[in-house]
């Protein structure tokens, strides 16, 4: 499921006044699903389309549920747009799924919806609220600046393939020093060592994928390497001089997909960080995670690495596909008025 925030709403300098018009900001419900059908289908056509029709109905919270809550937006009674809010942690709040009706952009819809969203995490206790968009996604980083986000980091995906045989070695026809001795352990205070002293972890801001929601980031805890170690999977490559990188498996997922006309599903495994010192480590890592990968009968995997020069070229460089694009996630200090 992608649960990214993908606004294509107002950019930066659409302020028009919503005098001009009845909106109203409610709690979405199933009975609105006919009307956000109806504006969220043709989004992003050459892109595979929106999630948002195919899901509606898990998406939306339980009457029960506290810790999160979806909004919708109605202009003159009509759906116009959409956003949910979500608590990963006691005081984290995460925003995903903006969508505006393109017959209402640039009159301030999202950014009532960002305002309603603002309070409803404040009401829950939130200090920080976090957004993801995709790097190409011009509009939605520009209205989420002007609803007060500020850029936080930005990652990219790497997809090593599932194998279950991968040596973890240093290509023999690499300049590598293949007499370093390594292997990957599950030891969570050696993991959480080695994060806590990262260049990953500064560029990051300390966010990793979160295990609680899909598509969400959060501040990782020592208490959370211990939680994957028992529950997931926890790598962390060891050397004689210390430990050289560190990984956590946040979920494995079935994904629908069209092979030859008929719908099958593939299985996903999906890695919260990748974090390492250099490429022999990468390679390692990498190796550990596609074993893992394998081993959780995954057809395909995606790791969050650091959007850096360095990484995103060591990848490829111990061999691992990336992803064409990177992510960006913004914030918002919801301590202040």
């Amino acid at each position: 499921m992608n649960e990214r925030t993908d606004d294509a709403d107002e950019d930066a300098d659409a302020s028009a006044a919503t005098s001009e018009f009845d909106l109203e900001i409610r709690r979405a419900t199933h009975d609105d699903y006919d009307g956000v059908v109806a504006f969220t289908s043709d989004i992003w056509p050459d892109r595979g389309g929106d999630y948002i029709p195919d899901v509606y109905h898990d998406w939306l919270e339980d009457d029960e549920e506290t810790g999160k809550k979806t909004f919708l937006a109605e202009v003159d009674g009509e759906a116009a747009g959409i956003v949910q809010g979500v608590m990963l942690t006691d005081d984290e709040a995460w925003f995903q799924g903006m969508r505006v009706a393109a017959d209402h952009r640039r009159k301030g819809v999202s950014h009532r919806l960002n305002e309603s969203l603002f309070e409803w995490a404040r009401e829950q206790d939130a200090t920080v609220a976090r957004v993801m968009i995709f790097s190409w996604n011009q509009a939605s980083l520009g209205s989420a600046r002007y609803s007060g986000y500020e850029p936080l980091t930005e990652f990219r995906f790497a997809h090593p393939e599932p194998d279950a045989d991968l040596d973890p070695g240093p290509d023999a026809d690499s300049d590598a020093d293949t007499t370093r001795s390594e292997r990957v352990s599950s030891d969570p205070a050696a993991a959480w060592r080695y994060w806590t002293h990262s260049d990953a972890r500064e560029h990051l801001s300390g966010l990793g994928l979160a295990p609680e929601e899909s598509w969400a980031m959060r501040e990782l805890t020592r208490s959370d390497f211990e939680r994957f170690a028992d529950e997931t999977a926890l790598f962390a490559v060891e050397r004689e001089d210390g430990v050289a990188g560190v990984s956590y498996r946040t979920r494995t997922y079935d994904r629908p997909v069209e092979d030859g006309g008929e719908e099958t599903t593939e299985t996903w495994a999906e890695y919260g960080v990748g974090a390492w010192e250099d490429v022999e480590a990468a390679r390692s890592l990498f190796a550990a995670i596609a074993r893992d990968a394998a081993e959780c009968g995954a057809d395909e995997t995606r790791v969050l690495i650091p959007e850096t020069a360095r990484d995103v070229s060591d990848a490829p460089f111990a061999g691992v596909e990336i992803a064409e694009e990177p992510d960006f996630v913004l914030g918002t200090d919801l301590t202040g008025e």
